[in-house]
């Protein structure tokens, strides 16, 4: 079914230069998309995740004609609000320090927003948008009844002292609690804020609103948080992946694997992967990359990166035998049969997934947001790799999120086995039903377009349920 092309100027240069990496034979997905592009020529993260979500769509749009005519997609890619605020703090020289605050709360067809904040000099609406949007279908896939948002701020935590990080998130918690709730919008953690920054967070939004509630997720175990939080992302990775290499009759058994990124998702897949029979022997920070061919111990990292907080060249000095090389994406290059990037977005770029065939990768499955290109993605697709993308793969944290969110309401706390045990089961139920619907729509093996098509399939037909004025 063909509808009006957009009115108005068409997409700029940059937005045709985005689009050109998508093919829509789709006529009414392309004309959303070049009002994609047109309305947002310099948000380029937020374009390819949009593009790519909506490529995916194209066999779902020409077997159901009601989501066209409901509008679903015009009104999936526009978010419910957008915030853009101040945040004026202190800095311990008395100095006034500004920055920007966001949040973006993209959908609330199926529950309260969720997703995490970020904190990072990288942080633009564009980063947020994009996070936000890929967390609308990642919920969806959990089968929790979450709607989609991000949000976060330019302040980069690194460097400052304990202070000047509490009365940051002090004064960014101020404005933010206006918009928020448990049964309104919750964030959690990402990039930059951990334990220590949700605590500030949480207890600014206690002090003013004089309630106690599950608002925020990844708290401390002393004050409503759940056991496996911090393990799950990068534990849900590794059940996906296991369970996409079960189908392909392969294991985690006997393979070398290569870990981009330190931080918190890097560091539980490592020692899942570990347990699951792998061996880690690449990891990396945004400086460089260690190599160890015995294998890297999970605890040194996190010793390292969690308590000492310094670079990971530091690990040469528990490992003398490991090398360490200047530059993060020289890590694509080391020989490995497993790749878990776990980083940042848009990290493993085409260079990088030729590497990573040639030297006999069979399998990557992403635990960062959106860390492939989409020429990397298409790579692993057309040489037989099995792809897992973020969207599925790194679905565990916001699922045990939900699981806390769960044992908040009730007032009471699961053991970690019994959260370790839940998330096992949902990270496998994804896989599941991504491979499903794909099949369905006659993609079968690939999830990427079946994670897309299964979390959108649920958030538009509760849309079209709640009317047009939703």
């Amino acid at each position: 079914m063909r509808r009006a092309g957009p009115a108005g100027r068409p997409p700029d240069k940059r937005g045709l230069a985005i689009m050109a990496a998508f093919n829509f034979t789709n006529s009414y997905l392309r004309d959303v998309y070049e009002t994609v592009c047109r309305k947002d020529p310099d948000q380029p993260e937020f374009l390819q995740a949009a593009g790519e979500v909506l490529e995916s769509l194209q066999p779902v749009m020409d077997q159901r004609p009601d989501l066209v005519r409901s509008g679903v997609v015009e009104r999936i890619v526009e978010p419910e609000r957008t915030l853009l605020f101040r945040i004026s703090w202190v800095d311990d020289h008395g100095k006034v320090q500004v920055n920007r605050g966001y949040r973006v709360q993209f959908s609330t067809a199926i529950g309260p927003s969720k997703g995490g904040l970020r904190f990072h000099p990288s942080v633009n609406l564009s980063i947020v948008k994009f996070l936000g949007f890929e967390q609308i279908f990642k919920n969806s896939l959990t089968g929790l009844p979450l709607g989609g948002g991000k949000g976060g701020s330019d302040f980069d935590p690194k460097g400052k002292s304990g202070n000047e990080v509490m009365r940051f998130c002090q004064s960014f918690m101020t404005e933010l609690q206006r918009h928020i709730g448990p049964d309104t919008d919750v964030p959690a953690g990402d990039i930059g804020v951990g334990a220590r920054e949700i605590g500030y967070l949480f207890g600014q939004y206690k002090r003013i609103r004089n309630e106690f509630n599950g608002v925020l997720t990844g708290k401390g175990l002393s004050y409503g948080g759940s056991l496996a939080r911090t393990e799950a992302t990068g534990y849900g990775l590794c059940y996906f992946a296991n369970e996409m290499l079960k189908a392909a009759g392969k294991s985690f058994q006997g393979q070398s694997v290569v870990i981009s990124g330190s931080g918190n998702v890097a560091i539980y897949a490592n020692q899942k992967a570990t347990q699951l029979g792998g061996k880690v022997i690449a990891m990396s920070d945004s400086n460089g990359y260690i190599v160890d061919e015995n294998g890297i111990d999970y605890k040194i990292i996190q010793e390292i990166k969690e308590v000492k907080r310094e670079r990971i060249k530091t690990y040469l000095e528990y490992v003398p035998g490991a090398k360490y090389v200047e530059g993060c994406s020289g890590i694509w290059t080391v020989p490995c049969g497993i790749a878990l990037p776990c980083a940042t977005q848009n990290e493993l770029p085409l260079e990088g997934a030729k590497a990573l065939v040639e030297h006999g990768c069979f399998a990557v499955a992403e635990g960062a947001n959106m860390p492939s290109t989409p020429e990397a993605v298409a790579w692993f697709q057309s040489h037989g790799v099995l792809f897992a993308p973020a969207k599925a793969s790194n679905a565990g944290g916001v699922a045990t999120s939900g699981l806390e969110m769960t044992q908040n309401s009730m007032r009471l706390s699961w053991s970690f086995d019994e959260v370790d045990q839940r998330l096992h089961g949902i990270m496998t139920n994804i896989y599941h039903n991504a491979a499903k619907a794909a099949a369905e729509f006659g993609m079968e093996g690939n999830l990427v377009a079946g994670a897309n098509i299964a979390g959108f399939l649920k958030v538009a037909d509760a849309m079209i349920w709640q009317g047009v004025s939703y």
